[in-house]
């Protein structure tokens, strides 16, 4: 890496000459080693130079606020962008959030927000309502929040309030407890714990800029909040990593176990802490796989047998344990897993080994770990990439399905032909209207699923639901399950009916399902009912993007004919000429039209 004080001519050197990688490469760096107000205004001008060459995604952020925050914006813009999100922030007026959150006419409104953050100080909050008990303000917060909701399908991030001078710590403590039931009310409401970050550092305060300008939090703590509050903007606007690839050696335990065997490996607290954290990620949805150069036998001996060992050979999706390249490794694990080497990040103790992966696989993530393994657990722990803000049962179940997917396509070769193997899973499926059960699965799937997603509509939570209310309207969840067993809520449909023409908006499938007919099952059921509505056609758009090439010819093979549009390929099928048959190899499942309607 180049001296700090050349990094910026090396990066206009490397956009210069149109080579984005290494220009990307250099700005992170920069980053991570002056993470101040002016290299993050440096760092946003040359990331915004480069937007057009690479896959950044666009998005929405608005920031309600008590206190003075300008300082923040050039360095979570930045931040941002090294985790390919291009933000665009909308700094609400200094303590105007209440009339923000409560006229349907305020510049939040009109902005649009995908993600809101609503950050205020103790001390403002309790001020303000002076004269009223703890109960009175949670009432105020209540209302403001679900006029908010009332008003946008946005995200909202509420920061709890933290201690302050001259207010009694059982109210604020009374006051967190009020808001985390009042998030938990909403959906698309989190709790950002500011308390307890505030409370990780003794100088987080800075009571002279707060007497001078309103700004409590010291200029070096600044990145912290950045951090915290891309831990919820990350997974949200849906970069968050699917899958963890781990090194072993010095990274899950202290030693080589080459040289040191079973017995000299040692697995000491700040090692236990490393695999308690990714075993929590895990069970959030995260997948593990492991790529470590070693002796497979040796490695395993130390997964398998080892006394202290947390994570055992059953919580990882993949493992490539050999002496080859750990890019092709990771290339091969992501091919095993069908997933975008662009949701992988990538935790070694080796910098040689960081840095390789940085240049030979740009698009994934590669978590920079300090030289003292005291720190690991906590950077792992606070990656935003890694965060995970909520979790479905099918998340909490991930490495079990992918490891019931392997024995699929282990026994999927033993067939003369792909129908006698789909034939051989007796799959089932079960079409249900979306509920407060579900809505949350759906959305994630609106958020997440890629490869087969006929239009890529990303909805929250709270979209989904109000989607879900219209009349008209139709929002279908997808529940699989085959002899293996199941595989939990897999596909989305949502359609509206305009005339009699029912018009597919979203149409898709996880990428663990689709290609064994399951894709058509949905779309004759969807096609049945809408007949016994009295609808004569169905209408679709497929818009294409970077990773949804294998959905492409659906509506072709399915009987659709297309027609040109500005806005993609529009397809059109008419159901008195056309009849969509569910594959007899799946059962199909599902409640009426007219219990749908009911």
């Amino acid at each position: 890496m180049p001296p700090r004080s050349n990094l910026r001519d090396a990066i206009d050197t490397r956009i210069a000459a149109g080579d984005t990688a290494a220009a990307l490469r250099l700005l992170s760096d920069l980053l991570r080693t002056e993470p101040t107000s002016a290299t993050a205004a440096f760092a946003v001008s040359r990331y915004e130079s480069l937007r057009n060459s690479e896959n950044f995604s666009s998005y929405r952020l608005a920031i309600l606020r008590s206190f003075t925050l300008e300082p923040v914006i050039p360095l979570l813009k930045a931040a941002a962008f090294s985790y390919g999100i291009a933000l665009e922030v909308q700094l609400g007026d200094f303590n105007a959030y209440p009339q923000e959150l409560l006229d349907p006419k305020s510049t939040l409104y009109s902005f649009a927000p995908d993600t809101v953050i609503l950050a205020v100080e103790g001390r403002d909050l309790t001020s303000a309502n002076s004269h009223s008990p703890a109960s009175s303000l949670a009432e105020s917060l209540q209302a403001w929040i679900a006029t908010f909701r009332g008003n946008s399908a946005a995200n909202l991030v509420v920061h709890n309030l933290r201690p302050a001078p001259g207010v009694p710590h059982e109210s604020i403590d009374c006051m967190n407890q009020d808001l985390q039931q009042i998030c938990q009310n909403h959906y698309g409401v989190y709790l950002l714990d500011y308390s307890s970050l505030a409370a990780r550092f003794a100088d987080w305060h800075d009571e002279t800029k707060w007497v001078a300008a309103r700004m409590p939090i010291r200029a070096s703590r600044l990145p912290h909040l950045v951090n915290e509050w891309l831990r919820f903007v990350v997974p949200l606007a849906g970069r968050a990593a699917k899958v963890l690839v781990t090194d072993l050696d010095n990274t899950l335990w202290r030693g080589v176990v080459g040289e040191d065997g079973i017995d000299g490996i040692r697995i000491d607290p700040e090692f236990g802490s490393v695999q308690r954290v990714l075993l929590d990620l895990q069970q959030q949805g995260l997948l593990l796989a492991i790529c470590s150069k070693n002796n497979s036998e040796d490695a395993m001996g130390v997964l398998l047998q080892h006394p202290r060992m947390i994570l055992r050979p059953e919580h990882f999706a993949s493992m490539r344990i050999n002496w080859g390249d750990k890019a092709q490794n990771l290339r091969e694990i992501a091919a095993e897993l069908n997933l975008g080497l662009d949701s992988f990040a990538f935790l070694d103790d080796s910098p040689r080994e960081r840095a390789l992966i940085r240049a030979a696989l740009p698009q994934v993530t590669v978590i920079e770990l300090s030289s003292e393994p005291t720190g690991y657990a906590g950077t792992i722990r606070e990656s935003p990439p890694l965060s995970r803000i909520a979790s479905t049962s099918e998340d909490r179940r991930r490495t079990e399905l992918y490891a019931r997917e392997n024995r699929r396509s282990t026994e999927e070769i033993s067939f003369p032909t792909k129908e006698d193997f789909l034939r051989s899973l007796e799959q089932e499926v079960e079409v249900s209207r979306a509920c407060a059960a579900t809505i949350p699965r759906i959305s994630q799937l609106t958020q997440k699923t890629n490869q087969f997603n006929l239009t890529t509509h990303r909805y929250t939570e709270a979209q989904i639901a109000e989607i879900a209310a219209r009349p008209g309207w139709q929002v279908l969840s997808l529940r699989a399950q085959d002899r293996f067993g199941d595989h939990g809520i897999v596909g989305v449909a949502i359609t509206h009916d305009d005339g009699d023409i029912c018009e597919i908006d979203s149409l898709l499938l996880s990428c663990r399902v689709f290609a064994r007919g399951i894709e058509t099952a949905l779309l004759s059921y969807i096609a049945s009912c809408a007949s016994t509505r009295g609808i004569k056609s169905l209408r679709g758009y497929f818009i294409v993007t970077r990773k949804n090439a294998p959905a492409q010819n659906f509506y072709a093979q399915h009987g659709f004919t297309q027609a040109g549009d500005a806005n993609g390929s529009l397809w059109h099928l008419r159901l008195e000429d056309t009849q969509i048959a569910c594959p007899e190899w799946i059962k199909l499942s599902g409640l009426s039209e007219t219990e749908i309607e009911s």
